[in-house]
């Protein structure tokens, strides 16, 4: 026990210390190129109430997820739509009163195109969608990550939306020697190929967040990024944060109509209050 206590202790030190050296290079690298910040010198509360009277409408990819769950949250407490709809595999059931109103569509994501009219009249569109290369396996990332995320995005930009809202990774570049980074980097040029009038890729650092599902790797990652987190900001991020920062985002007035908001952006535009 005595030594299984000492390899245990030695792993999170180790584990610490390449977190520490990690952090070190992702606060260097956040600061020499933060991305777009918007400016927050504005009356939030005046233009949520302007984006209200215009009864808008929005659909939400991965809804079940940590990011989706919140996000829709966000969007109900801010009541800034007049019509919500979530796009998944399956419908979901809500307790709440609050959920009562929401549409739901159920989609077969491996033929998307049979759903076309999901993704019709809908003005904004939000995608969390997303899984993991260890709980899908490669080729199953893929065709989440990339597959499915960029055929709804073709099938939203062809139903009418103007406005789509995309969860990326920190560190995505589609010339990347990782998968991971590579098939954001990816999914988000080919994205922004369709053209939509206004495109905002989120790229979070570390989500700060208890999954409902969880490795004891995570476990402990979370833990010590969690307590590292006031020292280097930029390794990591709370999950709130990125639901304020892309429903606040909504109705700002982009500069150009695609903007990358980075982990910096993200923890700015997501700390801000909103009234």
């Amino acid at each position: 026990m005595k030594l299984l206590m000492s390899i245990l202790g030695k792993a999170t030190g180790y584990l610490t210390l390449v977190v520490v050296l990690i952090a070190a290079v992702l606060h260097y690298l956040d600061y020499s190129d933060p991305g777009a910040l918007p400016s927050m010198a504005v009356n939030m509360e005046s233009l949520e109430e302007d984006f209200r009277q215009q009864n808008k409408s929005c659909f939400i990819l991965g809804a079940t997820g940590e990011t989706g769950r919140l996000l829709l949250k966000e969007l109900l407490d801010r009541n800034l739509f007049s019509k919500i709809t979530l796009i998944g595999r399956r419908e979901v059931t809500f307790e709440d009163k609050a959920y009562e109103k929401l549409i739901q569509e159920v989609v077969d994501f491996e033929k998307l195109e049979d759903h076309a009219t999901a993704f019709q009249g809908h003005d904004v569109g939000y995608c969390c969608l997303g899984t993991t290369k260890a709980k899908s396996g490669a080729e199953g990332f893929v065709r989440v990550d990339h597959d499915y995320v960029l055929k709804s995005a073709e099938l939203a930009k062809a139903g009418g939306c103007s406005q789509f809202h995309l969860e990326s990774s920190k560190g995505a570049d589609k010339g990347s020697s990782f998968l991971y980074l590579k098939v954001k980097g990816q999914v988000e040029a080919e994205i922004e190929a369709l053209g939509f009038d206004r495109l905002s890729i989120y790229r979070p650092a570390v989500l700060l967040v208890e999954r409902q599902e969880s490795r004891p790797g995570e476990w402990v990652a979370r833990k010590v990024l969690s307590s590292c987190s006031f020292m280097f900001p930029s390794m990591s991020v709370p999950i709130q944060a990125v639901t304020r920062a892309m429903v606040s985002n909504t109705v700002l007035k982009p500069e150009h109509p695609t903007e990358i908001l980075e982990n910096k952006a993200i923890q700015t535009l997501g700390a801000s209050p909103t009234k």
